[in-house]
């Protein structure tokens, strides 16, 4: 068997159940004006058939496809990917995020330009309203709350300049696959949420660097599978919230900011019991307690890594007492 010319990139989507989104997806990659890749699907079980004939339906592209004959969650998957992968580049694509024509030319674009960062992250437009933002990267707050920059506000006013930020959001990423694998890749304890902003995290202890490529476009459904207030976004969402914090967090912010943590997820706590979602948000909080001793294990070893001094992680941290309130508002209120 001759095998292809080693791409640039490995585009690496995990699905479960993705039926729906697949086939726009293909079509969506025919397009692109950069073609030299190749794509690691990756299926967490799927019962709806959408990968029956996958292989002859996909036949355009350099394809690999890995069965693992359950769900073992959207970490797994995509680590499984990372290491199928040949390509000097990982890109990571949710099903559901439809990418636009110059998108992968726009990413690897921006790596050649931009040397000294390791993982880039897309401008991702809501698909059902594409005049407005459903992310331009991930923020990361000193209170352990993250969010995607400039959520549902105007596109045309907001997220068009290319800078650092934070993390990249895993929907649609880009990563250097050397870098992703010496980090260690997403942390499997996780499943699913929160794992990009705790690789992230990781990789800046690492001296790492992310930027904004505002010309990388994707049109992202979000939340295909699980929904956006569901009791399994709440659990894994929190819970991994948590878990990020406790492993990540550098001394002597972690014991500085410890307080201002516990706070915030009280606050957040009452609010979703409030809203009637309390078996899940509690849920969350003593499961991430009891998982609390592991993930001091894995801190011992991520702080004893970490290459840069804790100050400079301010510099890319959002820091405002009140922001995360403001972007509460944001998600809470109709476009």
């Amino acid at each position: 068997m001759i095998m292809p010319p080693i791409p640039s990139a490995t585009i690496i989507i995990v699905v479960w159940n993705s039926g729906g989104h697949l086939e726009q997806c293909r079509s969506a990659l025919l397009k692109q004006t950069r073609r030299d890749f190749e794509i690691v699907l990756v299926d967490n079980g799927s019962t709806d058939g959408s990968l029956d004939g996958i292989e002859d339906r996909w036949k355009d592209f350099p394809l690999f496809v890995e069965r693992l004959g359950g769900n073992k969650g959207f970490t797994v998957g995509n680590n499984i990917g990372v290491r199928l992968a040949r390509g000097k580049w990982i890109v990571l694509l949710n099903a559901d995020a439809y990418p636009e024509p110059d998108w992968l030319a726009s990413l690897i674009r921006a790596a050649e330009e931009n040397p000294g960062y390791i993982a880039f992250s897309s401008r991702q437009l809501q698909y059902d309203s594409p005049n407005l933002l459903d992310g331009a990267g991930d923020a990361y707050h000193i209170s352990g709350l993250a969010w995607r920059n400039h959520y549902n506000l105007p596109a045309n006013r907001f997220g068009l300049e290319a800078k650092e930020i934070f993390s990249p959001c895993a929907a649609a990423a880009m990563y250097s696959r050397e870098e992703f694998l010496k980090a260690g890749g997403f942390d499997e304890d996780y499943f699913s949420y929160f794992e990009d902003i705790d690789l992230g995290f990781r990789l800046r202890l690492n001296g790492g660097k992310c930027r904004y490529v505002p010309n990388a476009v994707v049109r992202h459904v979000g939340s295909a599978h699980t929904g956006r207030r569901s009791d399994f976004s709440v659990y894994y969402g929190y819970r991994n919230l948590m878990w990020t914090f406790i492993k990540d967090m550098p001394n002597p912010w972690f014991w500085l900011l410890l307080p201002l943590h516990v706070a915030t997820m009280l606050f957040f706590a009452f609010y979703i019991t409030l809203r009637g979602q309390g078996r899940a948000i509690w849920s969350a909080i003593f499961d991430a307690i009891r998982g609390a001793p592991k993930m001091l294990v894995k801190r011992k070893k991520i702080q004893k890594n970490g290459k840069v001094k804790p100050t400079e992680l301010l510099r890319v941290m959002s820091i405002g007492l009140f922001e995360p309130y403001r972007e509460f508002i944001k998600r809470t209120r109709k476009p």
